[in-house]
């Protein structure tokens, strides 16, 4: 049985893998007194005796927890930003191609993607390695999110029946373009200029939807509306987790929390021969953190990628 040890296990990340544990009996939960879950020797201590660790902590954290390593078994599966760019780690997105599905495979350190990346990374990444744009090309991404992605403190704030009117609203952020996802958007798809990301946090729990607008005259390859969509289900074939759908597949809208709940994506393509807009939809918490993780571990341990998850239609 796989010992396994959340440190970090109060956050929102950290709660939704605990859930995905609930029903699995080929996994043995190690667990952390209360009153000791900021204790470095109590940490390590468990950190050590584990078979995989998640570490669900803010960036210096994660670092430290990394550094309380002191065999050379334990799998660490970070969901911290501190380690997404970092070589020693694999980047925990296998569909991208088949060379992340075997690096997490192999690796004792994986580092689970954002869930804006995760997003931005599912339609750029295809783009770039097809040569359909350069890696200078002047990306625009908006994007759409359910307030859990702001963290306990923000879903406090959406929760609290005395609330400011401005949050029925949805509300751009990351104003001054440094968002913390910018760095793993452009390194993850090789990308030599940083996009222009335009955030926007919503009015309801859980969901996401990541736009990508082209314009094809800008395109390295001449590319209609149909290429576009056989282009993206050729790259994702056979992934059990992405589901690339046919032109036309949303008649009019595209809805941000429809995935909630579930640790799969959808990708689809619109617009027209001129103007394309891509877009990606998941759960934030879903296949944007706590199913990404669980997806990884479940590739490290050689079981069902599936095991634990939730995938629709």
């Amino acid at each position: 049985m796989t010992k396994i040890f959340i440190d970090g296990s109060q956050g929102t990340t950290g709660l939704r893998i605990y859930e995905r544990f609930e029903n699995r009996s080929d996994v043995k939960l190690l667990r952390i007194d209360e009153s000791k879950r900021k204790d470095a020797a109590e940490r390590a201590k468990l950190i050590n005796e584990s078979d995989v660790t998640f570490l669900c902590l803010p960036d210096d954290a994660s670092r430290e927890a990394v550094s309380l390593v002191s065999n050379s078994k334990t799998v660490i599966i970070d969901t911290s930003t501190a380690h997404r760019t970092e070589s020693s780690f694999a980047y925990g997105f296998p569909e991208l191609d088949g060379s992340f599905r075997e690096r997490i495979k192999c690796s004792k350190r994986i580092a689970v993607p954002g869930c804006y990346a995760s997003g931005f990374n599912s339609l750029v990444y295809p783009l770039v390695k097809n040569g359909i744009i350069s890696p200078d090309y002047p990306l625009t991404c908006y994007a759409m999110s359910g307030y859990t992605g702001a963290g306990k403190k923000g879903i406090a704030q959406y929760e609290d029946e005395g609330r400011e009117s401005e949050l029925d609203s949805p509300r751009q952020y990351a104003l001054a373009q440094q968002h913390k996802h910018l760095k793993e958007m452009k390194a993850v798809s090789s990308l030599t200029r940083v996009p222009f990301f335009a955030p926007h946090i919503c009015d309801y729990p859980c969901g996401m939807v990541v736009s990508i607008p082209l314009f094809t005259d800008m395109l390295e390859k001449k590319m209609s509306l149909s290429d576009m969509q056989e282009m993206f289900a050729s790259h994702y074939q056979n992934e059990q987790f992405i589901k690339v759908r046919e032109l036309g597949y949303s008649k009019n809208m595209i809805g941000s929390n429809n995935f909630a709940g579930r640790d799969d994506m959808e990708i689809e393509i619109n617009g027209n021969d001129e103007r394309i807009l891509l877009t990606s939809r998941f759960d934030n918490l879903g296949k944007g953190a706590s199913g990404a993780a669980i997806q990884c571990l479940n590739i490290v341990l050689g079981t069902d990628e599936k095991t634990g998850l939730t995938l629709g239609e």
